[in-house]
């Protein structure tokens, strides 16, 4: 079946001039027209760094973008996904044609609507109603068809006792409603959308996730959708792009793209030893020292199978002279989605202290969670959980990698979280 490609990036990159305005200086720019009418290459193109937040650097370009190519069907649901500075809001700039790359073309076919950031494209003189038809009258919508969609946008929106009122007394919140409102139901063929919703309290961003799922899904509609909100993320995309360094790593399955990316924030180291440098909050009465997986064998491993037994070691220094404490151990997927939360009580055990440093031992037997990666949070308190000694959250994380023991079929992650293989059994004769 022939592909219905609405969109189209072919070898784009974008270039920045660090601790200037514009591309460079009057010199440079006499220099890129030279090579020009000479008809040879921009002389600055084989210059600049890669755009890599934590190394120094050796010029004064940078590479924000570089060789990005992917091609995105009509009704695809896109995240594109990658740490602060990755490339992610420059890429929707130029999609959206704020911003125009250094080499590379898009294509796109249809009307293209972007919330780039809170208040894009308004006014803020003007009345929230005239705001709605000034962004129609950009997105090329008539009079008529947005008169047509006015009640929806401002019922949808919640604006509604305001919306005859300046955008410039408007929240920020307000203001991203009727902006997403406004992007949403003016139907363009291509919506784009960077982490705006964020601003929105819980109800919206639901009913935004809810809204964008039935433009692509019904109206067959094409959502570009940037956000650190993993599970937002996994649930409203098809298709995902992981950029790092303003490169692509992954394009592919969305479970797919979220596990690359998640990888690269997870330690994914089997062991570690807390020290100054190490995020916690607590009184540090007890405080954690180390932690360390280990598989059903005893051996170091961060890497499971369904159905392994996995280990947990922590070591606990004792700094006041308590003589019982609580410890608990949470699993949280890699979205941060809490799996549960055990507590020695729960297994009717007491931690009773009498040396300054003691190691435990917790062990999950017959381990059923579907592939993916799995963070571990210590929490450490004192019996009545009244008072927290050390908390630290995702201390060390975890992958399972296949069905191991119990099944050869492939598990991906968007079915579910936990695998159970109940008895099965004919009841009719």
């Amino acid at each position: 079946m022939k592909k219905d490609i609405i969109l189209k990036a072919e070898n784009i990159s974008k270039q920045y001039r660090l601790g200037q305005v514009g591309t460079g200086t009057l010199i440079h720019d006499l220099n890129r027209w030279w090579h020009q009418v000479r008809g040879k290459e921009n002389p600055y193109l084989k210059i600049g760094d890669t755009n890599d937040r934590s190394t120094k650097g050796n010029s004064d370009y940078v590479w924000a973008l570089q060789d990005i190519n992917f091609e995105v069907e009509s009704g695809e649901v896109l995240g594109i996904i990658g740490k602060n500075g990755a490339g992610k809001s420059t890429l929707l700039k130029i999609l959206s044609k704020v911003t125009a790359p250094t080499t590379g073309s898009i294509k796109s076919r249809g009307r293209i609507a972007s919330l780039l950031e809170v208040g894009t494209g308004f006014n803020g003189e003007m009345t929230g109603r005239e705001n709605v038809f000034l962004n129609g009258a950009i997105l090329g919508m008539t009079k008529k068809e947005i008169t047509s969609k006015l009640d929806e946008i401002i019922e949808f929106s919640g604006c509604e006792r305001y919306i005859d009122t300046p955008v410039k007394r408007y929240s920020s919140g307000m203001t991203v409603r009727l902006a997403f409102a406004v992007a949403a139901f003016l139907e363009p063929e291509i919506l784009v959308i960077d982490e705006v919703l964020a601003v929105g309290d819980a109800e919206f961003q639901k009913k935004a996730i809810g809204k964008m799922q039935d433009i692509s899904r019904e109206g067959g509609r094409t959502v570009l959708f940037v956000s650190h909100n993993m599970a937002a993320v996994k649930s409203l995309c098809t298709r995902g792009i992981v950029l790092e360094n303003g490169t692509i790593k992954f394009n592919g399955d969305i479970d797919q793209a979220l596990d690359v990316y998640l990888s690269n924030d997870n330690d994914t180291e089997h062991s570690i030893v807390f020290d100054e440098n190490t995020k916690r909050e607590g009184s540090r009465n007890l405080e954690f020292v180390s932690l360390e997986i280990r598989n059903q064998n005893n051996k170091l491993s961060q890497e499971f199978s369904i159905g392994d037994d996995l280990n947990i070691k922590f070591k606990l220094k004792n700094n006041s002279n308590e003589s019982r404490s609580e410890v608990a151990i949470q699993i949280k997927s890699s979205d941060e989605m809490p799996i549960f939360h055990i507590m020695a009580r729960d297994s009717n055990y007491e931690l009773k202290h009498t040396y300054n440093e003691e190691e435990y031992n917790v062990v999950l037997k017959d381990l059923r969670l579907f592939p993916g990666f799995y963070n571990i949070t210590l929490i450490s308190a004192n019996t009545t959980g009244h008072e927290i000694y050390d908390n630290i959250e995702n201390a060390l994380s975890f992958q399972v990698v296949d069905g191991g023991k119990y099944t050869i079929r492939s598990l991906p992650r968007s079915v579910g979280l936990m695998f159970l293989n109940p008895e099965w059994q004919k009841t009719n004769s």
